[in-house]
C-alpha cells in the first residue's frame, strides 16, 4: 500500500495530542489494545505528567476496581497507607504488581506533597468491582451507603437497618462463587434476598438524592460524591448479579453492557470533577460497539466510550494506541497492508498519527485487519480509524 502519510505522524507528546482536537476535552481517553505491557503504561504516565504540566489536568482514571482506586486516591491526596499496601490494595486485575503503576502512584504523591487540596491530583478507578469471570458481593458499597446516610438523616427516612442488610447479603461468598459465571444456576441474584436488596438499594440512592442540600451542608463535597459512587456501585453490582442467573440467550450480551454502563457512570462522575485522562483497553474506549467471541458465541455491546461520548460530545475525545510488534507475546512485523504495517514503515519509533486525515489519505484503499496470533492483543479495526480522533502509534514492545 503506498499511500504517503508521513505528514500525519509527530512526536508522542502531549501537545501533539491536543493539537488534534478542537477544544481541551473534559475526558481525554487513552486506549491500549494489549494489557499488562508496562512499556505502554510508562508512555501513559508521561503523558499524564504533560497534561498536568502544561494542560491543567488533575486526574487520570484508570480501568481498575472503582472502590479499590479510593485506596489510591486517600494515598496520593493525604499520604494515607504506603506505597507498598496501597499497590497491594488499590489495584484490580493484577495491576498493583506493575512497576509503572508503582511509579505513578508514587510521582502522583510527590507532587502532591504541600499543595492545596484545589490542586492536588486525584485518581480514580471506573471499572465495576467485577471480571469477566465473576463479581464481587455488594457488601461494602451497600454497607457503606447505609452507614453514611445512617450519621447524616433522621432513623425514620431509613428504609432498613444495618442489621437487615447484613442478614439478607448473607456470606460474600455466595456472591463470589465462580461458577457462577458458567452456569447461571450458581447465582444468587435472582434469589428472593438479592430481590430486597436491590429494592432497598434503590431506597437507599433515592433517600441520597433527595437529601443532598442537607449532606452537602453538612459533609465535604468530596465525602457526598463518594457515597454516590457507593449508591452508583451497589445498584449496579446488584444489576449485574441478577442477570447472572438469567438464562436467556442474550446473558452475556447483558452482562457486557452493563459493564461498560457501570464504566460509564464513573467516567461521568470523574469528568464532573474537572479534566481527566482516561486509561483502558481500546475496547472501552472506543465510540463504536465492542464485540468479543465468547463460549456462548459472538457478543456485542456499546462501550463505555461510546456510551460517554454520546453525552460529552466534543467534550470526550479518544486517542488508540497501536502497536507494531510484543515478540515476547508471538506478534511479529505487522503485514504491510494493514494499519499497523502502514505505521511501522515510518521512521519513527512512537508517534501521534491523526486519525481522520490518515483516513482521509487512504480513502477507498482500505487497509487489511491485522490477525492476531496472541489472545491479549487486540490490532485496529481499519473500519474504525475515522471514529478516533488519533492514534498513537508504539513501534516495538519490548519484553521488560
Amino acid at each position: 500500500m503506498a499511500t504517503d502519510i508521513t505528514d500525519t505522524a509527530h512526536a508522542v507528546e502531549a501537545a501533539a495530542v491536543m493539537r488534534l482536537l478542537r477544544a481541551r476535552p473534559r475526558l481525554l481517553a487513552l486506549g491500549e489494545p494489549t494489557h499488562g505491557e508496562d512499556t505502554l503504561l510508562d508512555l501513559r504516565n508521561e503523558l499524564f505528567r504533560q497534561l498536568v504540566e502544561q494542560e491543567g489536568y488533575r486526574t487520570i482514571a484508570i480501568e481498575s476496581d472503582c472502590m479499590m482506586g479510593l485506596v489510591v486516591d486517600d494515598h496520593v491526596t493525604s499520604g494515607v497507607g504506603t506505597l507498598d499496601e496501597v499497590m497491594q490494595q488499590g489495584f484490580s486485575h493484577g495491576w498493583g504488581t506493575s512497576a509503572a503503576n508503582r511509579e505513578l502512584v508514587r510521582w502522583m504523591r510527590a507532587y502532591n506533597e504541600g499543595r492545596p487540596a484545589s490542586e492536588r491530583l486525584r485518581f480514580a478507578g471506573f471499572d465495576g468491582p467485577l471480571e469477566i469471570t465473576g463479581a464481587a458481593s455488594p457488601r461494602q458499597a451497600l454497607t457503606a451507603l447505609h452507614s453514611y446516610l445512617a450519621a447524616q438523616v433522621d432513623t425514620d427516612l431509613l428504609p432498613c437497618t444495618g442489621e437487615s442488610l447484613d442478614r439478607l447479603l448473607g456470606t460474600d461468598d455466595r456472591w463470589t462463587n465462580p461458577a457462577a459465571m458458567m452456569d447461571p444456576a450458581q447465582s444468587v441474584g435472582q434469589s428472593a434476598e438479592a430481590g430486597e436488596l436491590r429494592l432497598l438499594a434503590d431506597d437507599l440512592v433515592a433517600l441520597l438524592d433527595a437529601q443532598t442540600p442537607h449532606l452537602l451542608a453538612e459533609t465535604p463535597r468530596d465525602d457526598w460524591d463518594r457515597v454516590r459512587l457507593y449508591g452508583r456501585t451497589a445498584t449496579g453490582l446488584l444489576r449485574y448479579h441478577y442477570w447472572m442467573a438469567d438464562t436467556s440467550p442474550a446473558r452475556m450480551t447483558r452482562l457486557c453492557a452493563l459493564r461498560d454502563v457501570m464504566m460509564a457512570h464513573n467516567l461521568l462522575a470523574v469528568a464532573a470533577r474537572g479534566p481527566a485522562l482516561i486509561h483502558a483497553h481500546n475496547s472501552h474506549l472506543q465510540r463504536e460497539k465492542s464485540t468479543m467471541q465468547m463460549w456462548e458465541g459472538p457478543v456485542e455491546w456499546w462501550s463505555a466510550g461510546a456510551l460517554v461520548s454520546a453525552q460529552l460530545g466534543e467534550e470526550y475525545a479518544f486517542v488508540a494506541t497501536a502497536l507494531g510488534t510484543i515478540r515476547h507475546q508471538g506478534v511479529d512485523i505487522p503485514p504491510p497492508d494493514t494499519v499497523e504495517g502502514l505505521l511501522y514503515a515510518l521512521p519513527e519509533d512512537r508517534c501521534v498519527i491523526d486519525a481522520p486525515r490518515l483516513a482521509t489519505a487512504l480513502g477507498e484503499t482500505r487497509p487489511a485487519p491485522r490477525v492476531s496470533p496472541y489472545f491479549g492483543y487486540s490490532p485496529l479495526d481499519p473500519a474504525h480509524l475515522a471514529g478516533n480522533d488519533g492514534i498513537v502509534f508504539v513501534k516495538d514492545v519490548p519484553q521488560i
